[in-house]
């Protein structure tokens, strides 16, 4: 077995978004990522209000969201907005595209090999 390719982006980046996918592998805090996307911040309490939870469970999932980068809160008065985070997705969209080359090459090399031994007629 051949040793993964050594990168020195592979390391930072495969720590980073591992946080940002875990985060957005949960059906909760995904949909309330989804709510969130359309641009507009709003606030803890619009957000559960369509939630079957608490606020302090929508809050805790909000805090996952901006530890992950996904969502930023700002003070607004006495509550908190929340908004979504365009770039950290624009990131993590460049690296999977990156992933989806590298599993590409492998393929076509792959390919590659088995129509060789297919034209030799090697068993």
């Amino acid at each position: 077995m051949q040793k993964a390719e050594n990168n020195s982006d592979n390391g930072k980046h495969d720590k980073d978004f591992s946080v940002m996918f875990a985060a957005l592998g949960d059906p909760t805090r995904l949909a309330i990522f989804d709510r969130l996307a359309d641009g507009k911040p709003r606030s803890i309490s619009v957000l559960s209000d369509d939630a079957d939870m608490t606020r302090q469970a929508v809050t805790k999932h909000l805090r996952v969201l901006e530890a992950a980068g996904l969502v930023q809160s700002h003070r607004v008065g006495r509550e908190s907005q929340y908004a979504f985070c365009p770039e950290q997705l624009a990131e993590a969209r460049a690296y999977l595209d990156q992933v989806a080359g590298r599993w590409e090459s492998a393929l076509m090399r792959l390919k590659s090999f088995v129509e060789d031994d297919d034209i030799t007629g090697l068993p």
